[in-house]
């Protein structure tokens, strides 16, 4: 099903001072699609433009059929967000007569609490414009990579050795809370070294910059994650190894990790008996990271007054916590929101915070393969050994990859290979040029294609006097003062073929400029002049003088 849109925008005759606290004009209500054919209609509600962008002309909406449209947005009916509108129209089906349908009344009892995120995503006003068409791009990248049969499960924590080589997962939550899963996204599995990144951005958030580094260095070590080794300073290299991860839990405290990752509609701290064979399993295993602390100890790494055993079962237990690719997914795309969740809205980390955290991710998030992560996908990413890759498109998205098979670096083969496929296909390396790197794909944007659709499709229905068809392009996110390849727009083609309620539309509903020039000069007044539509004349010139009265001065020509 196509993604159905509303433009807001052109409804702008309201005035300036006339706004509600989200900014969007106040529309008027009521009108009636027979009411929008003429040129004395009423300005509708956002929940009246809602209802017949989805109806699509007809007297009521089948239930799926909405729930099918907010789906091709990227929008969950079991976002947070959403709650108000999904239990409204959970009720209010149950006391419908058919139970299935929606007329213009239900409808907009259903959609009024939400309005404001519903009219974003359906006039395509997410961060990914056309997410369906994304999201099966998505869908192709992973079914590529399921098909690679290399690397090995890591077996040195006995627990990790339990998962099939087969399980496979990839989901995503963009910046606007944009949601797709494909593959294995709801079994569990332990976070490991994924958490690194988090509770570094805790503790930055909890302690600043400078007192965090005061105990962890910011270079990449060159060596083993494991090793044994500070640096000249006596300090662990980065939060990123294991060193600086064990001191990293010394400086945070369980409630404000419990408090951060609850924000994140995610449940971190609970007594399964999953976890806690996990974490005994990582215990029990750990003799390299108890040699660590240890060490460290002996160096004086940590703050004054640390039980050095205490925080290495603390360190156990984050590196045990039991995520999903689903819920892993939210908490990427909170470093990629600046460190506001997006589902809920709720600053979890500070600006700062997140800030150093992408920067230590993009040069040491990837064990060994960091250099080659960042010269060939150059994106913040983090892995685990229990398969699992956060990788994190700054301002757009953050991603989960999972799959137990490790390559001998202790990086996801299909991971790897999906992070890589991602930035071929689409533009999202730091350091593609977003104009002229024409190769790749850009998501944030639609394609030029479908705007080249949408300029012929408008001004052929100006050229036929399809006005019904121009109402339509109206209420979706086509701009109306669209120009062809000789800079000639709607109301030019309409002026030129005396089509006079086309006129009438584009001036006084759509508010398009009343004098474009195309590539010759002309205006649609000189169109009509030219081909004897007197009547059209009249129109354009009377719409002339009155915006000239009304605003006190001659309305502006633009080129």
């Amino acid at each position: 099903m196509a993604i159905y849109n509303i433009n807001l925008d052109i409804f702008n005759s309201i005035k300036s001072n006339q706004k509600d606290n989200s900014g969007l004009n106040l529309l008027m209500p009521i009108a009636t699609p027979a009411q929008l054919l003429t040129n004395s209609w009423i300005l509708p509600s956002l929940e009246d433009l809602l209802f017949y962008a989805v109806a699509e002309g007809q007297e009521t909406i089948p239930a799926h059929k909405f729930l099918t449209a907010l789906k091709a947005t990227g929008l969950c009916t079991g976002d947070p967000r959403l709650k108000e509108c999904m239990d409204t129209l959970k009720e209010t089906l149950k006391n419908t007569s058919d139970g299935v349908t929606l007329d213009r009344h239900l409808f907009k009892k259903c959609v009024q609490s939400n309005i404001v995120l519903l009219t974003q995503a359906f006039r395509k006003k997410f961060v990914i414009p056309d997410f369906q068409s994304f999201s099966s791009h998505i869908d192709e990248l992973y079914e590529s990579a399921k098909n690679l049969t290399e690397g090995q499960v890591a077996d040195y924590i006995p627990q990790l050795a339990k998962f099939s080589s087969d399980l496979w997962g990839v989901s995503l939550c963009t910046v606007d809370g944009q949601r797709h899963s494909v593959g294995d996204t709801k079994e569990p599995f332990c976070l490991q070294s994924c958490v690194k990144p988090l509770k570094y951005a805790v503790a930055v958030h909890d302690h600043g910059t400078e007192h965090v580094h005061s105990f962890i260095g910011k270079e990449p070590s060159g060596l083993r994650f494991n090793k044994l080794f500070l640096d000249e300073d006596d300090k662990p290299h980065n939060p990123m190894v294991n060193a600086g991860a064990i001191v990293c839990s010394s400086l945070i405290k369980v409630k404000s990790v419990t408090l951060s990752f609850t924000l994140l509609n995610v449940t971190w701290f609970h007594c399964g008996y999953g976890i806690q064979c996990r974490f005994q399993s990582e215990r029990e295993s750990g003799d390299r990271n108890f040699a660590i602390g240890y060490y460290m100890k002996e160096k004086k790494c940590f703050p004054d007054g640390t039980d050095m055993t205490s925080v290495l079962d603390f360190y156990f237990q984050l590196c045990a916590i039991e995520v999903t690719c689903e819920s892993a997914s939210v908490m990427a795309a909170t470093l990629a929101n600046g460190g506001i969740c997006p589902i809920t809205g709720e600053r979890v980390l500070s600006p700062e915070a997140v800030r150093n955290t992408l920067s230590l991710m993009h040069s040491c998030g990837m064990y060994d393969f960091s250099g080659q992560f960042a010269f060939h996908v150059g994106l913040p990413a983090k892995s685990g050994v229990a398969g699992g890759i956060l990788l994190v498109v700054p301002n757009v998205m953050g991603i989960v990859c999972w799959s137990p098979p490790l390559d001998k670096l202790g990086n996801s083969v299909r991971g790897i290979q999906f992070c890589t496929d991602l930035v071929e296909h689409f533009n999202f390396h730091n350091y593609d040029n977003l104009r002229h790197f024409a190769k790749k794909h850009d998501p944030r944007r639609e394609g030029g294609d479908q705007r080249v659709k949408s300029v012929i499709n408008l001004l052929f229905a100006a050229y036929t006097g399809d006005v019904s068809a121009l109402r339509r392009f109206a209420l979706s996110s086509i701009d109306m003062e669209q120009r062809d390849y000789d800079s000639r727009t709607a109301l030019h083609v309409a002026a030129a073929e005396g089509h006079t309620e086309v006129v009438r539309f584009l001036l006084e509903a759509c508010k398009v400029n009343p004098e474009p020039r195309d590539r010759w000069g002309s205006t649609p007044i000189d169109e009509a002049v030219q081909f004897g539509h007197n009547d059209v004349v009249s129109i354009l010139q009377n719409h002339l003088e009155k915006n000239s009265t009304s605003d006190g001065s001659d309305t502006k020509t633009q080129p």
